[in-house]
């Protein structure tokens, strides 16, 4: 079976939940999960039931630069070299000697990093598409770019219609965090 690659994308909310579903679901199989987000803090509340569920391994993504709107050009050139050797530190854990060993690899939030310019758009790239065969791959993220798209199996737009934010309701936790 050979594995595809999944994109979430748009502006409405679900992309992570669909992904991590999806990661609940191949664990579930019995198969091994590498699961990564990028640009987030370590307190979204699926991280510690992830962390409890046989088969999937949690890769800790070390350090948040908020948000990509808010970021100085010189906190982007940081946020650049560490989202570009942290996707490499991924890309190695399943590459090589481990790679029959993982059935889904979860990059999560990775679409935005990459439509930011904060990781190397080469080597996500050239990892998309020599990829293990059998490795599934789920990315999620907003404005996912024409060249992800086009290497992507599966492109699924969540598109707002309505959301609390609008109305000045922040992420609550457990709901949208």
């Amino acid at each position: 079976m050979s594995g595809l690659i999944h994109i979430y994308t748009g502006d409405g909310k679900g992309k992570t939940s669909a992904a991590t579903g999806l990661a609940v679901r191949c664990a579930g199989s019995g198969r091994k999960v590498l699961y990564a987000q990028f640009l987030k803090k370590e307190d979204s509340c699926e991280l510690p039931m992830l962390d409890q569920l046989a088969g999937i391994e949690r890769m800790r993504c070390e350090k948040c630069f908020g948000f990509t709107f808010q970021m100085s050009e010189e906190t982007k050139k940081e946020a650049r070299r560490f989202y570009t050797e942290y996707f490499q530190s991924v890309v190695e854990k399943v590459a090589g000697e481990n790679a029959a060993s993982y059935g889904l690899l979860v990059l999560d939030e990775l679409v935005t990093a990459y439509a930011a310019d904060l990781v190397e758009w080469e080597r996500v790239l050239e990892f998309l598409q020599q990829k293990p065969e059998e490795l599934e791959i789920a990315m999620t993220g907003r404005n996912a770019m024409p060249e992800l798209i086009e290497l992507a199996d599966y492109v699924s737009e969540i598109r707002k219609v309505k959301h609390p934010f609008d109305r000045g309701i922040g992420a609550r936790r457990g709901i949208e965090m």
